[in-house]
């Protein structure tokens, strides 16, 4: 009989393809991955048969942790107030883990990344897409789509978020005045 798997070698794996991708790119092999998560080799495909399996499974987790952090209350405050605090836990998010984010990027643009992944993820940012509907229900941008309007909220904050760690000692200004390019922007 088959041992279980263990959720904390899952993890490990997890952590050690972050710190490996983060340094290394897309094109790290999965030995180093398994060396970072003091795993055999064969270990890491136990918990994941092939690398885009485990690709996959990191991108869905780091979704995961980035909509937490971007999703408390949402739902419980009126739009605006509400979109300051998901951007303000978006770029929390984005600055305590640069090599989650780096490495969360890096995986949005792998052709590895299957649709039920990219799927999982749009489930995940749910609550943060019904919040930036609420936003511009009577803004400009009501007509145009959500894609395009996550997209343009997207690259504002990963631009506010390299401005803070470009000059932490205004962080509290850039992430204001990221939020008001944003809210100008929608609502």
């Amino acid at each position: 009989m088959a041992r279980p798997l263990s959720d904390d070698k899952r993890q490990a794996i997890l952590d050690g393809a972050i710190r490996v991708i983060a340094a290394q790119g897309l094109s790290a092999p999965t030995a180093a991955i398994a060396k970072a998560a003091g795993v055999a080799n064969g270990s890491l495909f136990t918990y994941f048969a092939t690398k885009a399996d485990l690709w996959n499974a990191l991108y869905v987790d780091l979704k995961t942790e980035m909509a937490a952090a971007a999703g408390h209350g949402l739902a419980d405050t009126e739009p605006k107030p509400a979109l300051q605090l998901a951007l303000s836990g978006w770029l929390g998010w984005a600055i305590d883990h640069p090599d989650r984010r780096r490495v969360l990027a890096l995986l949005g643009t792998a052709d590895e990344i299957t649709p039920e992944s990219i799927r999982a993820g749009h489930v995940l940012m749910a609550p943060l897409a019904d919040l930036v509907d609420r936003c511009r229900a009577n803004g400009p941008m009501r007509e145009v789509s959500l894609g395009f309007v996550a997209a343009l909220m997207t690259a504002t904050a990963e631009a506010t978020i390299d401005f803070i760690q470009q000059d932490p000692l205004h962080a509290e200004l850039h992430s204001r005045n990221g939020f008001e390019a944003i809210w100008r922007m929608i609502a």
